[in-house]
């Protein structure tokens, strides 16, 4: 593959319907001229090469900037599968058992309690039974949470102690995992399924283990050998500040007009212009749509790209397997209060959600297709049945706004004629 956006084939020869995939860049053009998302830009890979980039609308609505193949997107949580690749690339190398306690490493959540009732004021507590093991971690099953959650009283400590859509400044990340461990859990760890803060706790995790400061391991361990050159927390120095797009949330549209609308949120927008202080293994890179390819294209090809290998093709099909306890569902394990990836038919492995039934999903998708997204509303999707690497790349809080990702596994899915 080569790098940037270049086309790589034509449609046709990696059993593609280029006319169908024109739907697909006419139903995303769709909510960009009906104001209700500010620009798009997606990419279809199939065997590994580059068939399809369409793009649409402004990454600056307000200055007229168009979405450019160059254009840096706040990835948010599509930062936690390289958080959970890292992790692994440590496992691999002997430097725990995905069993062990984090105790061993961050002891600051030995005496960590679990709530059972009560108040964010005066809430009811009981010690852990069974301790945050790495697993935990990695599958959200650690009993963490997330402020900006707003379902639990333990979602309200969380934002009494300035963690909610950000972290307390000038707090790094061995402050904030302090801070943290200061908290209840939402349960005992390992008995349900929670979205939090449990990827930025195995982020410390790898800092701590590594020796490295995340940014420096991802720089040396993933970046480098994949030839990513344009990911990093927040911008660097040297990089064009207007390369990166804006960030917008949705407001309520105008009586007659769509349902959606949306407006800039600079203030949150702003963080991602320079390197932060809390190095957020959960949500905190910026990258390209080209960079990011290069990643989904080394877990497609089981661990290893443009010779660059940075995991065993046997490890990398652990993480994509469903690790929720008896092949449950996020329905029935997880807690309803997740919006960021359809409950119904999926499952959670380490770092992923995964397709376990396509019926009950509800969508044509293929067992086992995996995935991610992040909370401005941008996706990836990886299908290893055919073949596939999909990505979208939009800034639009929050990503429950509009249903683009199943609209994605619809429309590229009915291009697939060979």
């Amino acid at each position: 593959m080569a790098s940037g956006l270049t086309l790589e084939t034509d449609a046709a020869e990696v059993g593609l319907d280029a006319g169908r995939l024109e739907r697909l860049d006419r139903r995303l053009a769709r909510w960009v001229d009906d104001g209700q998302l500010p620009g798009f830009l997606v990419t279809v890979s199939r065997h590994g090469r580059l068939a399809h980039v369409g793009r649409y609308g402004s990454r600056d609505v307000e200055n007229g900037l168009p979405v450019e193949e160059d254009t840096r997107w706040r990835i948010f949580s599509m930062t936690k599968p390289v958080t959970s690749v890292a992790a692994m690339m440590l496992y691999e190398e002997g430097a725990f058992e995905l069993t062990d306690p984090i105790t061993k490493w961050l002891p600051e959540f030995a005496e960590t309690r679990v709530y059972v009732a009560g108040s964010a004021m005066k809430p009811v507590t009981q010690p852990q039974v069974e301790p945050i093991r790495v697993w935990h971690l990695l599958t959200h099953m650690s009993g963490l949470t997330y402020g900006f959650h707003h379902a639990h009283p333990v979602d309200a400590i969380y934002r009494a102690m300035g963690h909610e859509w950000g972290t307390p400044p000038g707090a790094d990340s061995a402050e904030v995992c302090r801070q943290w461990a200061s908290a209840p859990l939402v349960f005992q760890p390992g008995s349900e399924w929670n979205y939090g803060v449990s990827t930025d706790v195995l982020g410390r995790l790898v800092e701590v283990v590594s020796g490295q400061t995340l940014d420096a391991f991802f720089e040396d361990r993933i970046f480098r050998p994949l030839g990513m050159t344009e990911t990093s927390f927040g911008l660097r120095e040297d990089d064009d500040a207007a390369s990166l797009a804006r960030l917008y949330a949705a407001v309520p549209g105008k009586p007659g007009g769509p349902a959606t609308a949306f407006a800039p949120i600079d203030a949150m927008g702003e963080a991602a212009h320079r390197k932060p202080t809390f190095l957020s293994g959960g949500g905190g890179l910026v990258s390209t749509a080209a960079d990011y390819l290069r990643f989904c294209e080394m877990l497609r090809r089981g661990g290893s790209f443009d010779g660059g290998r940075l995991l065993g093709p046997r490890t990398l099909a652990h993480m994509v397997r469903n690790h929720l306890p008896g092949n449950a569902d996020l329905e029935s394990f997880g807690r309803p209060l997740f919006a960021e990836t359809p409950l119904r038919g999926v499952g959670f492995g380490l770092g992923f959600s995964m397709v376990i039934d396509p019926a009950r999903y509800g969508g044509v998708a293929s067992t086992g297709d995996y995935s991610w997204g992040g909370a401005a509303s941008t996706a990836f999707y990886v299908d290893p049945v055919e073949d596939t690497v999909v990505s979208f790349y939009t800034q639009l809080l929050p990503s429950s706004t509009l249903p683009i990702r199943a609209y994605l596994r619809a429309l590229v899915n009915q291009a697939i004629v060979n």
